[in-house]
């Protein structure tokens, strides 16, 4: 019955350690909602389809300079002259892919999201990483997880 509240105040207690405001605020967040008894009508809710409304807000803030006239097309012909510009356009492109794996694994396997908060929060609190949010986390779980079974399975 407490164990929830207990693991989400360990979390919290982390959040501050670590000075990782995104997890300090979701667990609150989670914790007012729990106590005001709401967490039965909202969190399955959240769970189904709170990654989507996220991916949904980065995008808006990723093309927000489009939207005000900072980035146009003639930004992305110069762009595009670089070779640097050619690894970033892959890179995104890769990264793409692997989030849309991490969504599929983390809706297939819900637990794995345990895992990917802590190894987040050790990377931000042990060596000074950046909380990137488990998407990426997880297409690269789910990708180190296919070349595991595609090993297993050669040998």
């Amino acid at each position: 019955m407490y164990q929830p509240y207990l693991f989400l105040l360990l979390l919290l207690a982390i959040g501050f350690a670590a000075k990782n405001q995104s997890l300090i605020i979701s667990v609150i967040v989670l914790l007012v909602l729990k106590v005001a008894g709401l967490d039965a009508k909202i969190f399955s809710t959240l769970q189904s389809k709170g990654i989507n409304w996220g991916v949904t807000i980065i995008t808006i803030a990723v093309l927000v300079p489009i939207a005000t006239g900072q980035i146009g097309f003639k930004d992305l012909y110069e762009s595009l002259k670089s070779p640097y510009a050619w690894i970033a356009l892959a890179s995104g492109i890769i990264v793409a892919l692997l989030a849309k794996n991490g969504i599929t694994l983390l809706a297939s396997d819900p637990q794995i999201t345990t895992a990917l908060v802590l190894g987040t929060i050790l990377a931000v609190s042990l060596f000074k990483g950046v909380a990137v949010g488990p998407l990426i986390g997880a297409g690269i779980a789910w990708m180190a997880m296919k070349i595991v079974e595609w090993v297993t399975n050669s040998f």
